[in-house]
């Protein structure tokens, strides 16, 4: 197992769409936590994996069906806190001795009100106002509760909304109090890890010694080439595999000609210049556009990019003498949504896409420095290595860059618009202030050009459309709400300092049904 440094809470999958919001409520409350399917757990797992605590997750399935998912039955004997959240309470009581029932009456779904019964020192902190407000998502519910436990909270449609059996440390809710419509949950949670004596010590300070022993133990004397975009994910990478390896580790900043204004001089600028990292700029702008030249569908523009990178890499790549190692950016929300919950296919949400393919074509063994980490942690520990505020909060900026921002076809001219014009447009958000409250930000310049009147002349320029959205994980989105004072002064400073564009569009429309990209 991987991280045997920390105190480690388990938390058993039973395949709720919020499990992850488990995992990053505890890690803002500094414990190290891991997701595993419940396939995945059995007695020598919980041996090898030794948790402080459990939490069983929700899930879609019903315990009442025969071979409905069920946590392995000798957790319950192994003398650690257990919390069962939703279906996690049902197969909990199920497993236990008591009975879950479905039918008619049985279901609540979306917010309710839960009211206490007695006092607990899970809740404490709760029914400050004699009730609270938490949010509901099952059609089973408990009708008996297993031998030991008893009742602390009861709902209309859940009268046993709060049970436990606090001599065993058995804590069960109905509700779901990870998500953000049960306003008092991260508080059950604090308590929950209080009570199983957790010290809080999964800080990204120790991350980071304990991530440079790792590197040194698994690259050795070894060189290490890792993919540099200038994202937060490769950025964070590569300075924690420089400070643990140093000059065993190169670079590769693959410049496709599809980056925004200046971003090359950039990147190359902070990790040549003051962070003295080995890059190299592979300037590959021409062979990129030129393979892109006619291509209008999204789908092609993108097949073209990927392969193009991969070959570019790979060319690049091979003129490192000794090289065994590949670094990739992967993030433990990537590790999660790769492991399929049901062991098929058919469920699984995505597969790694770092660099896809590399790894197997290129013959080198995998250092992924980040795959504990969420998104926000990834933020944090730049931070703790010194990267500049201005990287570890930029928005996210998708691999085919500019390309995805062009629909129809590319041509060098558009693309020297469209930066310019992006240039303008984030120039405008930071100066208001609005940068970190917006998820992404951009401009697309549009297929289409318009007739437009400047001065005295008839001008026949692009449209472009300015897109900001708001979001926590990309998932889903919705558009920034910018005053019109703001965007009236966005589209006139683009028209004015823009050659080529005479017309500024707004989007407005959320994921889903749109996405956030254009392509």
């Amino acid at each position: 197992m991987e991280n045997q440094t920390h105190e480690r809470l388990l938390i058993i999958d039973f395949g709720s769409q919020v499990t992850q919001l488990i995992a990053r409520r505890l890690r803002e409350l500094s414990v190290y936590c891991e997701i595993h399917p419940y396939q995945s757990v059995d007695d020598a797992f919980l041996a090898d994996f030794a948790p402080k605590a459990v939490i069983l997750s929700g899930g879609p399935d019903s315990v009442t069906r025969e071979g409905s998912p069920r946590a392995p039955q000798s957790l319950f004997d192994l003398g650690m806190p257990v919390l069962g959240i939703c279906y996690g309470q049902q197969t909990m009581m199920t497993q236990l001795g008591g009975k879950v029932v479905s039918g008619e009456g049985t279901a609540e779904f979306g917010r309710a009100y839960v009211t206490p019964e007695g006092s607990l020192d899970l809740l404490e902190g709760w029914f400050e106002d004699d009730k609270e407000q938490v949010w509901m998502s099952h059609g089973d519910h408990v009708s008996e509760i297993a031998p030991g436990f008893e009742v602390f909270g009861t709902s209309p449609n859940a009268p046993f909304a709060i049970t436990a059996d606090v001599s065993r440390q058995f804590y069960a809710v109905q509700f779901h109090p990870e998500v953000h419509h049960t306003p008092n949950g991260s508080k059950l949670y604090e308590n929950f890890i209080k009570l199983a004596g957790f010290t809080g010590d999964w800080t990204m300070g120790a991350y980071r010694e304990q991530a440079i022993e790792a590197i040194r133990q698994q690259v050795g004397d070894k060189k290490v080439i890792c993919a540099l975009s200038g994202g937060v994910d490769s950025s964070v990478a590569a300075a924690l595999l420089h400070e643990a390896i140093g000059s065993q580790l190169t670079c590769v900043f693959v410049d496709h000609g599809l980056l925004r204004l200046n971003e090359a001089e950039e990147v190359l600028s902070m990790f040549r210049d003051h962070m003295n990292l080995q890059v190299i700029h592979a300037e590959e702008q021409e062979l990129f556009l030129g393979e892109l030249e006619g291509q209008s569908d999204p789908e092609t523009k993108r097949k073209i990019i990927g392969k193009l990178f991969i070959d570019v890499f790979q060319k690049y790549a091979n003129e490192i003498e000794g090289a065994e190692f590949l670094a990739q950016g992967t993030l433990y929300p990537d590790v999660i949504e790769s492991v399929s919950f049901s062991g098929g296919p058919s469920v699984t949400i995505k597969s790694h896409h770092n660099v896809g393919g590399l790894p197997e074509k290129m013959g080198l063994k995998l250092v992924e420095p980040l795959r504990e980490l969420f998104k926000d942690e990834v933020r944090a520990l730049g931070v703790e290595l010194g990267l500049p505020a201005s990287f570890i909060g930029r928005h996210p900026f998708p691999g085919p860059g500019l390309a995805i921002r062009c629909p129809g076809e590319i041509t060098r001219e558009k693309l020297e618009i469209l930066r310019k014009a992006d240039a303008v447009y984030i120039d405008q958000i930071r100066k208001h202030g609005l940068y970190d409250e917006i998820w992404q930000a951009f401009v697309a310049i549009l297929p289409v050009r318009t007739v437009g009147v400047m001065g005295d002349g008839r001008t026949y320029d692009y449209a472009c459309a300015l897109r900001a959205v708001t979001s926590v994980d990309g998932m889903t989105a919705d558009y920034y709400p910018f005053s019109h004072e703001f965007l009236g002064e966005t589209a006139t400073r683009i028209i004015n300092e823009v050659q080529g564009i005479n017309r500024v569009t707004y989007d407005i429309t959320s994921k889903p049904p749109g996405t956030i990209e254009w392509e």
